[in-house]
């Protein structure tokens, strides 16, 4: 029984699909050894082979290519401002709970000191 690799990397996965073509392992022999080691989800059988049609008409690169599309928004900027403001919540959320803390001991001890002075508090 083999041992399973969780977390693996696309390229990884290509890798072994590209050494084990040029070993003339068949794309149903390359799924069977991926799935064993790296999990059923790794790659589709189709995957696998489009792989191997794309290395064979002599593709070499292992990553994705760069598509085009719509620019992504998400920049440090964006990060850092983002980050500041969950911060400032979070301080302002952390001010609120201790002072609801705060007054919710005060009302209680208020209540214990008035019920042992017989006052009745509205």
């Amino acid at each position: 029984m083999f041992k399973t690799i969780e977390g693996v990397a696309d390229c990884e996965i290509r890798s072994v699909i590209r050494f084990l073509d040029a070993r003339n392992v068949l794309p149903s022999g390359i799924h069977h050894q991926i799935c064993q080691v790296y999990g059923d989800n790794a790659m589709s059988d189709d995957m696998v082979r489009k792989w191997v049609r794309m290395f064979n008409e002599g593709r070499e690169n292992l990553h994705d290519e760069a598509r085009s599309g719509r620019p992504s928004l998400v920049n440090d900027d964006l990060v850092r401002k983002v980050n500041e403001r969950v911060r400032d919540v979070s301080q302002f959320l952390i001010c609120l709970c201790t002072f609801l803390t705060f007054q919710g001991l005060y009302s209680m001890t208020l209540s214990v000191v008035a019920n042992i002075a017989g006052v009745r508090i509205l």
